[in-house]
């Protein structure tokens, strides 16, 4: 956790989740690239070992620790599919406390912006494509990870209840597929990009063939951690509504999974043979979401290209294996 030596002077930036990937990204461009936002702000991140934010007595001791002026909430209970079936319940219950208690707090200690983040998965699973930010409660989440979609789709719920009842300006955003640095690598419980990479690692060492569930062609938008904290920082700063916005590469920067693979095994420096075992599942074949609204707002963002931002991931988890979640 980073600690400010200077509270009182400056306004304090209280990120949670921060020992995550996303976190990690925001501290990385703050510490590394952005001196402005650095001097600017002071910056506090949060993890696990800080406080149980399910718990309000907990939460309300880290407000009362820190005094935020600006909130950045990554913090969630979260796991694979498998995990989500189990517990619906379970991830309904402890997001919907903590999602409350920040909120909660941030009122309570008149914090003047409160970023929280959200997922593609609470969008409807029966819907038209591309998806945009006035269809989050047109019908009922996939029914895999329903818990977690609705406690998710309730911080939105929040935002606009405290904005009509108190005028607070809260907010949330929705990324698409994220990929970088500081990922959950694990073999079972990770994402796409994170998943190849571990297992192109494996296929390298044991000079085994490179083994991919499915067909390889669902398509989906990868957006590059470092980049999503940038616009993290753009929200928390500039974006004025209460309404979710979408983070997301632009529709026609979409890749099938198979292209993907190509580039993991390229940044890996992989010789060995590709297979796809076509007897998995495939999943959605895609999930297009639309960024309209950002590129009104932000036109001459430039997005890092997926096949560079693989590139500094693969180097990253290389580097790093040994402290990588794995």
């Amino acid at each position: 956790m980073s600690a400010s030596t200077n509270f009182g002077s400056k306004p304090v930036v209280m990120i949670t989740g921060g020992s995550g990937m996303l976190g990690r990204s925001i501290r990385w461009v703050v510490d590394e690239h952005d001196p402005e936002r650095l001097a600017k702000y002071d910056w506090v991140f949060l993890s696990s070992k800080d406080g149980d934010l399910s718990d309000y007595t907990q939460t309300k001791q880290l407000f009362e620790m820190h005094k935020p002026t600006h909130v950045i909430h990554l913090a969630a209970m979260v796991g694979g599919l498998f995990k989500n079936l189990a517990a619906n319940c379970d991830f309904y219950r402890v997001n919907t406390a903590i999602n409350d208690n920040v909120l909660r707090c941030c009122h309570e200690f008149d914090v003047e912006r409160c970023v929280s983040c959200l997922s593609t998965c609470i969008f409807p699973d029966k819907t038209t494509y591309p998806i945009d930010e006035t269809m989050i409660h047109n019908g009922p989440p996939h029914d895999s990870n329903y818990g977690y979609a609705y406690a998710k789709r309730m911080i939105d719920v929040q935002n606009r209840a405290y904005n009509d009842q108190y005028g607070r300006k809260y907010t949330s955003v929705i990324p698409t597929n994220i990929y970088g640095p500081y990922d959950n690598f694990h073999l079972q419980d990770s994402h796409v990009v994170p998943g190849l990479i571990h297992k192109v690692h494996i296929a390298n060492e044991k000079s085994e063939d490179l083994v991919c569930w499915g067909t390889g062609s669902p398509l989906r938008q990868f957006i590059f951690s470092r980049d999503l904290a940038r616009l993290f920082i753009w929200v928390l700063e500039e974006y004025d509504e209460v309404t979710p916005i979408i983070l997301s590469v632009p529709e026609e920067d979409e890749v099938s999974i198979k292209d993907v693979v190509h580039m993991v095994a390229e940044a890996a420096d992989f010789k060995g043979k590709i297979v796809f075992d076509t007897t998995k599942s495939d999943g959605q074949f895609k999930k297009t979401a639309n960024n309209a609204k950002l590129m009104k707002l932000v036109p001459g963002f430039n997005f890092t290209p997926i096949r560079d931002g693989i590139q500094q991931t693969v180097d990253w988890f290389t580097s790093n294996y040994d402290i990588a979640r794995t």
